[in-house]
């Protein structure tokens, strides 16, 4: 069988605080980038597990998911390599807890910030994502869904490969 396409899966958190949200800048291959706190999921892990690690790796914050936001699609081609990638990201709501600001940053990330929904609007071009500002319009259009609408089965969590014992 042919190699098979396979998106790449990330997760996504849309965090407010006070009408702020809070968005990470980092330095890409395009420059200076905003984006929601995201990331790839590890392996062993599931999409509310992978958001809740990176925005603590992005933003210094312990997240605590409340619902699913929605699921997005899109499309990108790596400016430098020409690379044709397809993302599906979870994106879900919920609130920033304990701010540990003795953590180093992911590689990359120069910063955390909270900024207001004009202000985000006002920055699209220098978004790493289509989906910073959808996101966060779906939220504030109150769009929820029960963090139990994603599944992931026991199987994850366990290795693919038997012990010897």
């Amino acid at each position: 069988m042919p190699n098979r396409w396979k998106p790449n899966v990330t997760a996504a958190a849309v965090i407010e605080r006070d009408g702020h949200f809070l968005l990470i800048e980092e330095d890409t291959a395009d420059g200076l980038r905003l984006n929601n706190p995201a990331g790839h999921l590890d392996p062993g892990e599931s999409p509310v597990q992978a958001c809740v690690r990176e925005v603590l790796e992005e933003t210094g914050y312990d997240f605590v998911p409340e619902a699913l936001v929605g699921i997005y699609m899109n499309r990108f081609v790596r400016t430098r390599t020409g690379d044709d990638i397809t993302y599906m990201r979870f994106a879900f709501c919920g609130k920033a807890a304990a701010h540990h600001d003795w953590r180093s940053l992911d590689d990359g990330i120069v910063r955390a910030v909270w900024m207001t929904f004009d202000e985000i609007k006002a920055t699209a071009d220098r978004h790493r994502s289509p989906f910073v500002v959808a996101n966060i319009a779906d939220y504030l259009r109150g769009q929820r869904f029960p963090l139990e609408m994603v599944h992931t089965d026991e199987s994850v969590f366990r290795s693919p490969f038997k012990t010897v014992g």
